[in-house]
């Protein structure tokens, strides 16, 4: 047989193996026409709800309110908006933002900013660079069997970052590489922690964002139209983690996920040909 029929064989074998659940999202408010592309969202402790915009938008972050209207907006000194794909907080009220959008995998520019938590009531929070390489990525663009390095998700947890990569491979293996790197400014090669075959399906398998919940114990991976939901972990090992698939019964583009408390989701979606530009909540059974 085949070696490539053999592989996609297994893939489908696997995918068909695991049960998908059907699941609700529920609309809180919608964006307005100025934050079409909300690509990453987190909640601090307070519960403030900040979003940010990739490739093409504004260097800035914005605070919006359930309804999704903006009630503040920040310039980030010393960051450029080159792709923008999530945003994350720790514990001490520090955020991050992850520029490591890379569509044809040819970027040897990644960067994560780190904003303060002390320079976030300022008109224009001053940014850390915490800049990072692929220790997998030799070519730039790799081969098309190997096109892993495109970033869309990551969250804080224990002093570092962890980054699950969009899989963008042909054929399609239905894996997200997971790093990590420290959240110190720096220049660092990412620490590879391994890989989790998500789902055989490219429309719905390839991870959009990330976040963990704040007692550690379930992570959230968002793809377009479904969200796998990680349970009985030990960081920083995910590989054996149990995959709960969640079917989300959308055709719009969502791009964001982040927990608002261990039982709830908050989702956003791009505005695309199927409607979009909304806020979500999604409750955890």
């Amino acid at each position: 047989m085949n070696k490539l029929v053999l592989i996609s064989l297994l893939i489908v074998a696997q995918a068909c193996a695991q049960k998908t659940y059907l699941g609700k999202l529920d609309q809180l408010g919608k964006f307005p026409s100025k934050l079409k592309e909300v690509s990453g969202m987190d909640v601090t402790k307070d519960g403030e709800i900040w979003v940010i915009e990739d490739s093409g938008n504004k260097d800035k972050i914005y605070r919006v309110d359930k309804d999704g209207d903006i009630k503040e907006s920040l310039k980030i000194d010393h960051a450029k908006n080159k792709d923008w794909e999530d945003l994350t907080l720790d514990n001490d009220g520090n955020l991050y933002i992850g520029d490591f959008g890379n569509n044809d995998n040819e970027r040897e520019d990644l960067v994560i900013y780190k904003i303060p938590e002390d320079e976030m009531d300022k008109k224009e929070p001053n940014a850390d660079k915490i800049e990072f390489k692929y220790p997998q990525q030799n070519d730039f663009p790799p081969q098309k069997d190997s096109l892993y390095f495109d970033t869309e998700g990551f969250f804080h947890l224990n002093d570092h970052l962890y980054i699950f990569t969009k899989n963008r491979t042909r054929p399609y293996s239905g894996k997200t590489l997971i790093y990590r790197v420290p959240d110190q400014e720096g220049d660092y090669e990412a620490e590879f922690l391994g890989s989790l075959f998500l789902c055989a399906d490219q429309d719905h398998c390839s991870v959009t964002s990330a976040d963990i919940a704040p007692d550690g114990k379930t992570i959230a991976l968002l793809s377009y139209g479904f969200v796998f939901l990680l349970t009985d972990f030990e960081a920083p090992d995910f590989t054996k983690s149990s995959i709960k698939i969640i079917d989300l019964n959308t055709d719009t583009q969502i791009e964001s996920v982040c927990f608002a408390g261990n039982g709830t989701l908050l989702i956003a979606d791009e505005q695309n040909r199927y409607g979009g530009r909304k806020l979500y909540e999604f409750i955890l059974n």
